[in-house]
């Protein structure tokens, strides 16, 4: 009986586990796609009508335009952008997924800033893409991620 636990939990875990790839996988080529300077990639993990939106200090939430954001990376050299994520928690329900990834951001090598990125995803012809991404930004109280 032991074994058969064993087994089911191992499956389960790989299961998610799995689950856990598919919805990072958009999010991680999103910060690929700003490494490399490569805004084809980027183009390949938004879904149509997708939303960008970053809270300033003082609390207001500016819109971006994400054509805008993916043009602007073409003038940037590889390596010049490097958002590195730590991936805190991932919800799925059905075709909807929420993930939450505290950040450090470095520009030409150097830390830059840090914040919080929140997405939704949905699942459109058993791919996930990026609807909607919110971020914060500050220089203050930040953990480098490495």
């Amino acid at each position: 009986m032991n074994k058969l636990a064993v087994a089911a939990l191992l499956l389960c875990t790989f299961c998610f586990g799995q689950q856990n790839q598919d919805v990072e996988k958009p999010i991680r080529n999103l910060f690929l796609g700003m490494k490399n300077a490569d805004p084809e990639l980027l183009k390949t993990v938004f879904a149509e009508g997708a939303l960008l939106q970053s809270i300033a200090k003082d609390g207001t939430v500016k819109n971006e335009n994400i054509q805008e954001f993916i043009a602007s990376i073409s003038k940037f050299s590889k390596d010049d952008l490097d958002e590195r994520i730590m991936v805190d928690a991932v919800h799925t329900d059905g075709n909807l997924a929420s993930v939450f990834t505290p950040y450090s951001f470095y520009f030409k090598g150097k830390f830059s800033h840090c914040g919080a990125n929140s997405f939704q995803l949905v699942k459109q012809q058993n791919d996930w893409k990026i609807q909607y991404i919110i971020d914060t930004r500050r220089k203050e109280n930040c953990k480098e991620i490495k």
